[in-house]
């Protein structure tokens, strides 16, 4: 399967671009107040989301983050299959890991971008 031509994160609440290529959804919970038409959306991930556990103890706190991250990659080296079925479906597009958090440093779809870039 080929890599994704590029990988971006990008606030839900932002507009949706041409060169966002393949737009997925990594958050657990739908963001407040967005539709689902505004989204554009191809996938949504829940899989691919932090534990609820691993959410709640990090609850965006940005000096848990290196804490946070390699929690977060642990999970997700234990869902190979998953990684496995976004980056077919991908398909060598850009991809755009869509979140719905403030902090635009300290979120996990960063986390995911770093380990998608590192595997």
């Amino acid at each position: 399967m080929p890599a994704p031509k590029s990988i971006h994160c990008k606030r839900a609440y932002e507009p949706p671009e041409r060169n966002d290529g393949y737009r997925v959804l990594v958050d657990r919970l739908w963001p407040r107040g967005v539709s689902r038409e505004s989204l554009q959306l191809d996938d949504w991930r829940k899989d691919l989301a932090p534990s609820d556990e691993l959410r709640r103890w990090f609850n965006h706190d940005p000096r848990l983050w290196a804490a946070f991250y390699q929690r977060y990659h642990r999970e997700l080296r234990e869902r190979e299959k998953e990684i496995g079925t976004l980056l077919k479906a991908c398909n060598g597009r850009p991809l755009t890991l869509l979140y719905a958090a403030r902090d635009p440093e300290h979120n996990n779809a960063v986390a995911l971008k770093m380990f998608l870039q590192r595997h």
